[in-house]
């Protein structure tokens, strides 16, 4: 299937909004036919177009990017002058196909320089050798004559001359080897004449071109917007509703060093009535499990394909449904909130493709704009990129924009996943459970209190992290209180689950100790 259908088919599969914003492919197809009837109409068809930039590629290949669009074809060159090490000379572009660099729009264009020998003038033995019938009955010498007697150049007689000249000397057999085709400098050639010939349908799909990405651009700015005001909206709604333990339950009350003995802190029991604190936390650890738009895997670390992007939505979507956590819901606007997340994504999803479509889309019909009318494109060159106040940048800073959906889904992961606290960013870094009751060694990691007694019951004083002294010499002073009150507000069940299992082991290491075995049941004698 051909890209203009394809690319027709995923236009209509997005939102109007979107689609309304889309570049014009078909539109700019057509521009690029008129652009070769227009370069037809000249006399300058893709094969010749294609002879005359071939030295231009040759010599910038051998000389580093953009160095033959850059030499000022009005400056003299005098014999022995840019010769390098291998006594190459560095001759000038017959033509050169330019940005109109003096206009606030972009206007292409294409410059020439043709070689008009005065009558009688005894023309360079680099020049092919015409007879004098030839040369009297050829246009570019009626041109020549022209010029002597009016001193004006007709538009279509100087288009002719210049055309009849590049073919003919195009088609020379007997051009020396050593010449690269180019016209030599005013000093070298007796008279020599600019011709800048601008190119009407080309600036016109340029212009349309141009027009399209800046309002591509814009209006992804005003999506940016919208859906950051809309995420900082959802992650209020989604705090209001996933509410901790103190704010549910009036028997949760803060610790201190002051007040409190870490040793017989007991946990009351947490009902959460009024909290989707729980339903929330699973919802979005499915969906940083999932990996929806980026890979954080080390094998396949990166943003995933469309299609992939879109299984692994649907395929969450489904595991909150598979859960029933849709029905564990305690309050309405938990509801709402859920129904506006999967529109979130569902939103960055066609983002997605749009951005995709339209990158895909403009990258094709340049492609096709070069392989149809042999111009080469300006943009490559490093005078234009090189310079941010150039009327051109604007069309290339749309080719080379950021991916708004990565920058959508960081969005996500910094505005709204960080409202729930997740269990693994407080997890002891030995048991990898939640470390409740948490000691903070004096170098500054955090474990819980059971596997700190282990290490110093097992005299191991350095600290598993670091290899820092401070295992040996950590106390009651150690514990962070600040850090037990947000465990015990937020992660209420798996706090009062680890106290429960430190009590229990405790106890078992207590009995092995007085040599008694905890698994054992009682005899009675």
């Amino acid at each position: 299937m051909h890209f203009s259908k394809t690319y027709a088919q995923l236009l209509l599969s997005l939102p109007p909004e979107l689609r309304d914003n889309a570049i014009q492919y078909r539109q700019l197809k057509k521009l690029i036919n008129q652009i070769v009837n227009e370069l037809d109409s000249l006399g300058l068809s893709p094969a010749l177009l294609h002879e005359l930039f071939e030295p231009d590629a040759g010599q910038a290949e051998g000389k580093g990017k953009g160095k033959a669009k850059e030499i000022d074809p009005e400056a003299p060159e005098l014999p022995g002058d840019g010769e390098d090490a291998s006594g190459a000379h560095h001759n000038l572009p017959r033509v050169v196909y330019e940005f109109n660099e003096d206009s606030n729009k972009i206007e292409p264009r294409l410059r020439f320089w043709v070689d008009l020998p005065e009558p009688g003038e005894v023309l360079s033995s680099r020049v092919t050798e015409v007879t004098e019938d030839e040369e009297e009955n050829s246009p570019e010498r009626e041109l020549g004559e022209d010029a002597d007697e009016e001193g004006v150049f007709e538009v279509g007689s100087l288009q002719r001359s210049l055309l009849w000249s590049l073919q003919h000397r195009a088609s020379s057999p007997l051009e020396g080897k050593g010449s690269t085709g180019f016209p030599m400098a005013p000093s070298s050639l007796g008279n020599k004449q600019e011709v800048v010939i601008p190119l009407v349908s080309d600036t016109e799909f340029f212009q349309l071109l141009s027009t399209a990405l800046e309002a591509v651009s814009a209006h992804m700015t005003i999506v940016h917007t919208h859906f950051s005001d809309t995420l900082r909206e959802l992650s209020r709604t989604i705090g209001d509703s996933a509410r901790p333990a103190s704010a549910t339950s009036r028997g949760v009350k803060p610790h201190s060093g002051v007040s409190s003995n870490a040793g017989i802190i007991r946990l009351p029991n947490a009902t959460l009535a009024k909290s989707d604190l729980y339903s929330w936390r699973e919802i979005f650890q499915l969906y940083v499990e999932a990996e929806v738009f980026e890979s954080v895997g080390e094998a396949t670390r990166g943003e995933r394909t469309i299609e992939e992007s879109e299984k692994r939505l649907q395929q969450f979507a489904e595991r909150v449904t598979t859960r029933g956590l849709q029905r564990k819901w305690k309050l309405k606007q938990s509801r709402d909130a859920l129904e506006t997340f999967l529109q979130l994504n569902m939103f960055i999803l066609n983002i997605k493709k749009f951005s995709h479509a339209n990158s895909e889309a403009t990258r094709k019909i340049l492609k096709k704009h070069t392989k149809r009318t042999a111009l080469p494109l300006p943009l490559a060159s490093s005078s234009l990129t090189s310079s941010s106040s150039s009327p051109h940048f604007t069309l290339l800073s749309g080719l080379v924009s950021t991916s708004l959906p990565r920058v959508l889904v960081q969005a996500v992961g910094e505005t709204l996943l960080p409202v729930i606290p997740h269990l693994d960013d407080y997890a002891c870094l030995i048991c990898t459970s939640i470390a409740f009751k948490p000691i903070r060694l004096n170098c500054g990691h955090l474990f819980c209190v059971r596997c700190l007694v282990k290490m110093q019951k097992r005299g191991k004083g350095n600290c598993p992290m670091c290899r820092a002294p401070s295992v040996l010499v950590a106390n009651r002073s150690n514990v962070d209180w600040a850090l037990l009150n947000f465990m015990q507000d937020w992660f209420p069940v798996e706090a009062k689950e680890k106290l429960k299992a430190n009590e229990k082991e405790a106890a078992e290491e207590e009995l092995r100790e007085l040599g008694l075995d905890p698994n054992q049941t009682c005899v009675i004698m």
